[in-house]
């Protein structure tokens, strides 16, 4: 029945996302959005540093307990989304297509624009890199004797870096240009991910993968703010759910990934695997035609 719920509930946030992102520049001005995606990312980070005390508070008192608070808390988020008032997308006079064809329109759409190319270039190892280099370093933690509070402590200084990234954001953003900005996170998030792996197995390894957590935010809020500015209204959940479909599957292999290079090298070996990994988005960062022209390409009104 777990695994029922888990698989539900998964399969609803999938479909919640990409509404969510796609709802985006309708609630707030074009050049507001990528502070609105970072204010998101902020409160996701902030839900997974008290999410896990409390539910865990909860269970603590009464097994039901914790349930119960979720289902209160979506219920809180229903009534949070009936009090919007703003229209979440502009009226649409043409047919509903199906499933199959709107899937179909906005991979075409995706493949067309130079910007959302790059994009799924760079979301893609991201992804898989910093969900696998999370895992193996839990992993690698645990391995080495470490107990089980101090794995913990590791967990919530990465999900406080994100949270402390999230709300630097949009200062990264005013500071550098998004042609800039990318392709120098990206390189840095490498640096810090190879320091981390080679101090794998040590809680000195948690520091520079907070830190790599820590720009995290500011790559999003400025891809996926560009991508809603430039992706019309009508297309918008097409292409979020390809994105999120791609850099979703490339992230869901990453803890096996994981787990099977530490079964069979040393960690410090085993997780430059994932600094490799984003080494490939900052080259493809970095040589995209599509993130040099991102200031020249003409957004779409909400």
């Amino acid at each position: 029945m777990v695994l029922a719920v888990v698989a539900v509930g998964a399969a609803a946030t999938a479909v919640f996302s990409t509404a969510e992102h796609a709802a985006v520049r309708s609630l707030v001005r074009t050049d507001q959005i990528a502070t609105a995606v970072a204010r998101n990312e902020a409160r996701t980070y902030g839900v997974s540093l008290a999410g896990p005390p409390l539910g865990g508070l909860l269970f603590g008192i009464g097994r039901a307990l914790p349930f119960l608070g979720n289902a209160l808390s979506f219920l809180m988020s229903l009534m949070a989304v009936l009090c919007i008032r703003r229209p979440l997308q502009q009226p649409r006079h043409e047919p509903a297509q199906t499933v199959g064809a709107s899937a179909a329109q906005g991979f075409r759409f995706l493949l067309r624009q130079p910007f959302l190319r790059s994009l799924l270039l760079i979301a893609v190892p991201l992804n898989m890199a910093f969900t696998g280099m999370i895992f193996a370093m839990t992993l690698s933690l645990r391995r080495s004797g470490v107990s089980p509070f101090v794995v913990g402590l590791a967990g919530t200084i990465f999900a406080l870096g994100g949270f402390l990234g999230a709300f630097a954001a949009p200062l990264l953003q005013r500071r550098l240009r998004l042609p800039v900005l990318i392709p120098l996170l990206c390189w840095v998030t490498a640096v810090l991910m190879t320091a981390g792996a080679l101090l794998a197995g040590t809680v000195l390894a948690a520091v520079p993968l907070a830190a790599a957590v820590f720009l995290g935010p500011s790559a999003n809020a400025a891809l996926f703010g560009h991508q809603a500015a430039v992706t019309p209204d009508h297309l918008q959940g097409r292409v979020v759910s390809v994105l999120l479909l791609a850099a979703g599957s490339a992230a869901a292999p990453a803890p096996a990934l994981a787990g099977a290079l530490l079964a069979h090298a040393p960690a410090s070996r085993a997780m430059l695997v994932f600094p490799m990994l984003v080494t490939a988005a900052a080259l493809a960062a970095t040589f995209s035609r599509g993130l040099r022209t991102m200031s020249e390409t003409k957004t779409t009104s909400p």
